[in-house]
């Protein structure tokens, strides 16, 4: 899809670009160059792996870039790996790069506060919940409420939240009156809650329809 977009964009570049074979991850800290590549490298020829790093203390941010040979490399990079990496196409490098690290976590209203990094997997190395003084200060829960002003169709929803990992439960309801969609979504987590919230408010589900999330109280300690 992507290069069928490319082409059609009117540009004049090669598909083979940098645009289509550069791929931007969520990684560990304490992951190197090498382990970057060590990962990656069963998707394809990678040409190179860069982590970007504070500029003042050289410490990883946690995020790092993979460039293959072939468009189809990084496709099937973006599609395999763990989810936990968050792999997407990165953006050409006339634009900059806090410019995208700051689009990379912002959610569809491109409302998410910076600084709210979270990344997630089936591997302990992914469970980590990066904190700072710039997160909102509001009441968190494992659970979330999802309201729509179309009805939800059950195993659509559950695979929509089903991407963030930790989804417990998913239940869908329907005001008769309205024909508007309800449904308390749980997380085994407060972090995939956050995470899941922060992403998924504002999302468009189906396209023209956004989706409003709240937390909902369930008894936790919400300082946890």
């Amino acid at each position: 899809v992507f290069i069928a977009q490319s082409r059609a964009s009117g540009s004049h570049r090669d598909v083979e670009d940098e645009e289509l074979t550069r791929i931007f991850v969520m990684i560990p800290k304490f992951y190197t160059e090498e382990d970057l590549r060590e990962k990656f490298k069963m998707y394809g020829d990678i040409e190179y792996c860069s982590i970007i790093k504070n500029k003042t203390t050289g410490e990883s941010k946690g995020l790092g870039y993979v460039r293959y040979l072939k468009p189809s490399q990084a496709a099937r990079a973006i599609e395999e790996c763990d989810r936990g990496y968050r792999a997407i196409l990165a953006e050409p490098k006339n634009k900059s790069s806090e410019s995208f690290e700051h689009d990379y976590y912002s959610n569809n209203t491109r409302q998410e506060p910076r600084g709210n990094t979270l990344s997630f997997c089936g591997q302990p190395e992914f469970c980590s919940f990066e904190k700072n003084e710039s997160r909102i200060q509001e009441s968190v829960s494992k659970r979330l409420s999802v309201v729509s002003r179309l009805p939800f169709i059950q195993e659509q929803l559950f695979a929509l939240f089903d991407l963030v990992p930790g989804l417990e439960y998913c239940d869908v309801q329907r005001d008769p009156h309205t024909n508007s969609g309800y449904a308390v979504i749980q997380y085994s987590t407060a972090a995939s809650a956050i995470y899941a919230k922060y992403k998924l408010h504002g999302f468009e589900y189906p396209p023209g329809n956004r989706l409003t999330v709240i937390f909902l109280e369930d008894g936790s300690d919400s300082s946890e």
